[in-house]
């Protein structure tokens, strides 16, 4: 986990103990640093998942994918923001960012065979309309994005943002997982189901239904 960017997005590269190839999972800023540890790795990088296309998840996706060759597996429903990445920038003063073309999509429902390791994609949307969540179910892993973290869950004030829909996703997690799931969130710092079902006060209303 490498925290990049002055947003503080939580940047991952995965692989298998030992393993020669990686994953990396929202490279959002500080392309040279996440190059770096790729490099001290010593692993090759077989693609690079998105989780959603906000600019903070996404700012460094061109240099990291020119430097390494791998494909980029962006949200469907939100290629055309990764293709022009400043015109979609809320606030003055962040980028400016290069934009990319993503070479393969998910929506949801994927199965994903990458660099060792197997990926279901679930469609997780109320951040952001097409907003996917990875996970790693031999790992017991999720890769929550902004969908769910350490006490918290994504805001849903930016557009496409809907607190209905997204409290649906987070329940649709909780019901596919085991509660001892690591819950690695792109901001703030790892949790697991269990913990959040149990203390996170946005998921209060989660746990009466």
């Amino acid at each position: 986990m490498l925290t990049v960017g002055p947003v503080a997005e939580n940047c991952f590269i995965a692989r298998p103990e030992g393993g020669d190839r990686a994953i990396v999972i929202d490279p959002g800023e500080e392309a040279e640093r996440i190059l770096g540890e790729i490099e001290d790795l010593g692993a090759g990088v077989e693609a690079i998942l998105l989780t959603h296309t906000h600019f903070d998840h996404v700012g460094a996706v061109a240099p990291v994918a020119r430097a390494t060759g791998a494909p980029v597996y962006c949200p469907q429903l939100e290629v055309p923001v990764l293709a022009d990445i400043m015109a979609f920038v809320p606030w003055a003063g962040f980028g400016p960012y290069e934009s990319w073309d993503a070479e393969e999509t998910v929506a949801g429902g994927e199965h994903l065979s990458l660099a060792g390791l197997e990926i279901d994609v679930h469609f997780t949307p109320g951040h952001s309309p097409g907003h996917v969540t990875y996970a790693l179910p031999d790992e017991g892993t999720l890769f929550s994005g902004d969908v769910l973290f350490e006490g918290s869950v994504g805001r849903t004030d930016l557009p496409g943002g809907d607190w209905p829909t997204l409290a649906r996703s987070i329940a649709g997690l909780l019901d596919a997982y085991p509660e001892e799931t690591r819950v690695l969130p792109g901001h703030m710092n790892p949790t697991t189901l269990g913990r959040e079902r149990a203390t996170n006060p946005f998921l209060r209303e989660l746990s009466h239904t």
